[in-house]
């Protein structure tokens, strides 16, 4: 059994989503270390755009007919439903892209979402304890002059809490491009601010989900 962690950023080098990730990861180690870590990375290994429309096409022929790119895609959901189902806990790294989902994150959520057992009426991920990290660039906070542009963290947490019924907590960081893009240099110190709290609480959800773990084995 195991941790299931999914990073999303492309830019592994310098992601602030990983970063985070980092520390609930950390906290998971330290509380398990026999436990191992299966990881699914978007930016090094991207879901096939086709998959899931290979996938759903599938099913309106019978298994003789599919092509070899259905069953790819078919094999190909059924490694990613494993992978959540098996593991014991969960850790998504999901990044703000242009005021939208990640397109990697979004590819692989429809592909693993075929298998019937993660499905609304599945139980397998139900109460299953997760952590979302997500990092915004800019701010879309109440009152923000892009207040409602973040069109990201909500669909997320329905589809990670309502449809999968993940036992979910989320660490978002607002301000990410503070000190990347000089018009956002007057929120240096209200950043870093907001960069610590995002890692106090990243830190205090890995040893919730650590916890969670020991209580169900």
């Amino acid at each position: 059994m195991s941790l299931f962690r999914l990073d999303a950023s492309i830019l592994p080098a310098s992601s602030a989503s990983r970063s985070l990730a980092d520390l609930v990861e950390a906290e998971w180690a330290a509380a398990h270390p026999d436990s191992g870590v299966v990881r699914r990375d978007l930016a090094l290994e991207s879901v096939p755009a086709t998959a899931w429309a290979d996938v759903v096409t599938s099913r309106f022929v019978g298994a003789e007919q599919h092509t070899d790119r259905q069953r790819e895609a078919l094999a190909l959901a059924t490694t990613l439903a494993d992978e959540v189902v098996d593991a014991e806990a969960l850790l998504f790294a999901v990044p703000l892209y242009n005021y939208g989902v990640s397109q990697h994150f979004k590819t692989w959520f429809d592909l693993a979402y075929t298998d019937p057992r993660i499905d609304p009426q599945g139980t397998a991920l139900r109460g299953k304890p997760a952590t979302l990290v997500t990092v915004l660039g800019g701010n879309y906070a109440p009152g923000t002059p892009k207040e409602g542009w973040d069109h990201s963290t909500a669909w997320l947490r329905r589809v990670l809490e309502d449809v999968w019924g993940l036992d979910l907590r989320v660490v978002q960081r607002p301000f990410t491009l503070v000190g990347v893009n000089p018009a956002l240099d007057a929120f240096a110190d209200h950043a870093a601010e907001l960069k610590r709290e995002a890692e106090s609480q990243a830190t205090a959800y890995g040893q919730e989900i650590a916890a969670l773990r020991r209580d169900v084995a």
